[in-house]
């Protein structure tokens, strides 16, 4: 592994750290408990990481085999313009995530479980960081007139609400939205990234490898936290999370997760263009048996845990009935994590509003579909705005007063009341105030 670091011009440096100050005032905590809690990795760097040694050849595509681009002057005008898209999008996502964390972090029980949690959010950080590295360290006027000063500003101004994807327009119910986020949507992350290890564009595929390794905490920190849960429920039938509560988590977020890969038809464009290696398709599927797989493992210590008086081969065949409809010693298949139906609450792809059950079920009437999709939901997200609009959508759809393409665009306005940067209704970063000195504003210019 090797890696060359590279920190951005001050004024797009000072920019992040602005917004980290003001959707993101935890961050210092990292550095005092980075000693105790991660004394083997090296201290958090923001920083953008280019990985060295990186192929020079376009992998896949039209391209495949001649040079890599440099600069996006060296790409095609289609393959720029979608690149400047996915770039754009990834440093919402990277910035909203942090946004959604914040609202619940400081009601984390376990003092470990908020301290991974911080250390995922920094690590978003930096990853939007190696985003703005893209779009300001290459000329763009290309294949667009925004200025760069301008897109970083925009993607700093965005709250939850306005991200480009909606898996982050999302406010969390508790802190327990941090970690079934981290297992869902983070892997969703790993395949975006590792699709993109291959990219046409050099320096966006030697950012990828760097990303990918901090991506592994980010799972971990989702999927150990929901082994205890269901460890925890197996010894007590009263503890807070049961499996009734986490299994709503995982159908709030499993569809979310799906719908980022994009629609299931798609995809084959940015595979012709060099830029991804795997069509929507191919990577959702992909991603649908790693969840699966994820969820055999958490049920596994659930069911060994249950069952502590069998061997761990007896406990694993007894989880292996279980899960083809089998009733071992009490416990059933509802009484273990599962997988939604991947078509079930979608807003979005070849699925969109389809009245698809949580279990496969087909629904002829919205009312009965609406109270089904409810009832497998956290109580505190079904009053939400979100859910609000999936109803008024769905009805829409299933009456025929609403186009299915308007209500698969369509997007509720969720904003945080005062949750914009308070030193301006605009995007501005205002400069640190000398002691006695007064308060002014700079504008991005570089």
């Amino acid at each position: 592994m090797s890696e060359e670091l590279r920190t951005l011009p001050k004024a797009y440096h000072d920019a992040v750290e602005h917004w980290q100050r003001h959707n993101f005032p935890e961050f210092p905590k990292l550095a005092e408990r980075w000693p105790r809690y991660f004394p083997k990795d090296s201290e958090f760097c923001l920083c953008a990481r280019l990985e060295k040694g990186m192929a020079s050849e376009v992998q896949v595509g039209d391209r495949k085999g001649q040079p890599k681009a440099l600069v996006p002057k060296e790409l095609d005008k289609e393959a720029a313009e979608q690149l400047l898209m996915i770039i754009r999008a990834q440093a919402s996502t990277e910035f909203g995530s942090i946004q959604q964390h914040h609202g619940t972090f400081e009601r984390a029980n376990d003092p470990q479980d908020q301290t991974w949690v911080l250390r995922v959010m920094a690590e978003e950080l930096r990853h939007g960081y190696q985003m703005i590295h893209l779009l300001t360290s290459a000329d763009w006027s290309n294949v667009t007139d925004q200025k760069p000063q301008d897109m970083v500003e925009e993607i700093l101004s965005m709250q939850t609400g306005s991200h480009v994807l909606a898996a982050f327009n999302l406010e969390y119910d508790s802190f327990g939205d941090s970690i079934a986020f981290a297992a869902f949507i983070d892997r969703v992350g790993k395949y975006q990234l590792t699709m993109q290890k291959v990219n046409t564009y050099a320096p966006m595929a030697a950012s990828m490898p760097p990303m990918l390794r901090e991506e592994a905490f980010h799972l971990a920190a989702g999927v150990i936290p929901m082994r205890r849960w269901m460890e925890a429920a197996a010894r007590d039938r009263n503890a807070t999370m049961d499996v009734p509560t986490i299994q709503k988590m995982v159908a709030k977020w499993y569809a979310r997760g799906l719908e980022m890969f994009g629609d299931e038809r798609g995809g084959a464009t940015n595979v012709k263009l060099g830029l991804k290696d795997m069509t929507n398709r191919e990577a959702q599927d992909l991603y649908v048996v790693e969840c699966e797989k994820m969820l055999d493992d958490i049920n596994l210590r659930f069911v060994r845990t249950r069952l502590a008086h069998l061997s761990r081969e007896d406990a694993d065949a007894a989880y292996a009935r279980i899960k083809k409809g089998d009733t071992v010693e009490g416990i059933g298949r509802e009484d273990v994590l599962r997988l939604p139906d991947r078509r079930f609450f979608r807003r979005r792809g070849e699925p969109a509003f389809q009245m698809i059950g949580h279990d496969g079920e087909t629904f002829t009437d919205v009312e009965e579909y609406i109270a089904h999709t409810l009832a497998h939901l956290p109580e505190a997200y079904r009053a939400s705005v979100d859910v609000k609009h999936w109803i008024e959508m769905q009805r829409g759809v299933a009456n025929g007063t609403i186009e299915l393409k308007k209500a698969m665009n369509a997007m509720p306005r969720l904003a945080r009341v005062g949750g914009a940067c308070p030193c301006s209704k605009s995007v501005r970063w205002v400069m640190d105030v000398p002691e006695g000195g007064t308060l002014g504003e700079e504008r991005l210019n570089p």
